[in-house]
């Protein structure tokens, strides 16, 4: 049974910091790209990082690049994602996601952690 399971979301005050985790199972989670989305009330969800299956690629839109970090740890099953200078408007509910390298069209999402940034 595929299983991502986030934890660490939570109240941050604005310049705080958070560090989420997704715990992977019942796939082979070195074969598959490791994302963060995350969706706001009334918006839809955005990709906030990515990062490859060795650790070594990455990605970022601007709007959090220089705050915040992916990093896995293949040996764990598990994608981390370290938020620093946190601002109200990345309050929103965050979701890992597993895309395959090996079969096209393959991906699961996990059920999400809430972030709240507020003073």
């Amino acid at each position: 049974q595929v299983q991502l399971v986030e934890s660490g979301g939570g109240l941050v005050q604005p310049g705080g910091s958070l560090s989420l985790s997704c715990a992977a199972s019942g796939f082979i989670f070195r074969s598959y790209s490791m994302s963060w989305y995350r969706q706001a009330p009334g918006k839809e969800r955005e990709l906030v990082a990515l990062i490859q299956t060795t650790g070594i690629s990455f990605y970022y839109p601007d709007s959090v690049k220089g705050r915040f970090t992916i990093s896995r740890d293949n040996a764990k099953n598990t994608v981390f994602l370290q938020m620093n200078s946190l601002k109200p408007e990345d309050t929103a509910v965050y979701y890992c996601k597993a895309i395959s390298t090996v079969r096209a069209g393959l991906e699961y999402w996990g059920q999400g952690t809430q972030v709240t940034v507020s003073s």
